[in-house]
């Protein structure tokens, strides 16, 4: 298929180079031609403006967002609809919060330009791995880009399916980002318990290894901790100062809105907010409260 794609970054890049794989056509906007270089080596067709992306391709277009979530897309979607025809489709590949989506696709519905959200996971691995994909918008339309979808996923017809209306892929790939959070927490304070107990000096690469095959906990992310302590068994050097990009909260909030008991992705979350905190106010306070009512010793900086 020929289509366009806006956001060549760590995710944007890699998924134009696997559409190529498979025989499909990619042009690019290109913010620098020479970042761009070595992609335009494997076949990606760079432009440098909306307008020429969007004359390079034939209707009905495909244009696919890979950009951040928030104002740039409504910024990118604002310039991009004008030069666009009815029946032309734009995706967002990116982590917009469903809301959003759904807000961006009956406004573009009312110019009948398709707005499809693709909820995209498989980071930096995505290229030789696939991808994972939750496609949400018209059944119709979503068919027309079934082959840009088997490309992108790990085969035709595993790893990526149409789950719903539109909103529907970004709020699955929100609850599945919430997910990961309580995962990785789970692994972190797991790894850290043994870390601690140094009467058995455990070698945490060689057990995250042993779990690895054979384990109820067995994962891709164990897989990755392993490799993490494989490369840095101490992981010397890393801040720990953990960020967030904004799922695990709206995922929080929608548990909320639902009235869903989520304390495991809830205290996730709120562990990363805390990680951030260096002088963590409220521990100085409890502190401080301890000493006032029990007479207690505090720590001093």
């Amino acid at each position: 298929m020929d289509l366009g794609m806006i956001g060549m970054g760590r995710m944007g890049g890699p998924m134009a180079q696997r559409l190529l794989r498979d025989g499909h056509r990619v042009t690019a906007l290109a913010r620098s031609r020479d970042a761009f270089k070595q992609l335009e080596e494997k076949g990606v067709v760079p432009v440098e403006s909306l307008e020429e992306l969007v004359n390079k391709l034939k209707p009905p277009r495909i244009v696919w967002l890979m950009i951040p979530a928030g104002a740039a897309v409504d910024d990118t979607v604002g310039m991009l609809s004008p030069l666009l025809t009815a029946g032309d489709v734009i995706v967002d590949g990116g982590n917009s919060n469903y809301k959003d989506t759904q807000r961006r696709s009956q406004s573009l519905a009312a110019k009948g330009i398709h707005f499809v959200d693709s909820g995209t996971s498989g980071g930096v691995w995505g290229l030789e791995n696939g991808y994972s994909i939750m496609v949400g918008g018209d059944e119709g339309v979503v068919e027309r880009l079934r082959p840009i979808f088997e490309s992108l996923a790990p085969a035709p017809d595993k790893g990526w399916g149409h789950v719903g209306p539109s909103g529907a892929g970004h709020f699955t790939k929100m609850v599945h980002n919430g997910i990961e959070y309580g995962m990785m927490q789970a692994y972190g304070e797991g790894f850290a318990i043994m870390r601690h107990k140094k009467e058995f000096n455990l070698d945490l690469h060689q057990v995250a290894e042993i779990w690895r095959d054979g384990s109820v906990v067995q994962s891709w992310l164990l897989d990755l901790t392993a490799a993490a302590l494989s490369e840095n068994p101490d992981l010397e050097g890393i801040a720990p100062y953990v960020a967030d990009s904004g799922e695990g909260r709206w995922t929080v909030a929608e548990a909320i809105d639902l009235n869903v008991a989520a304390p495991v992705i809830t205290l996730a979350l709120l562990q990363r907010l805390q990680s951030r905190d260096s002088e963590s106010f409220s521990n100085k306070m409890l502190s401080a409260l301890r000493n006032q009512f029990g007479g207690h010793e505090m720590k001093k900086q």
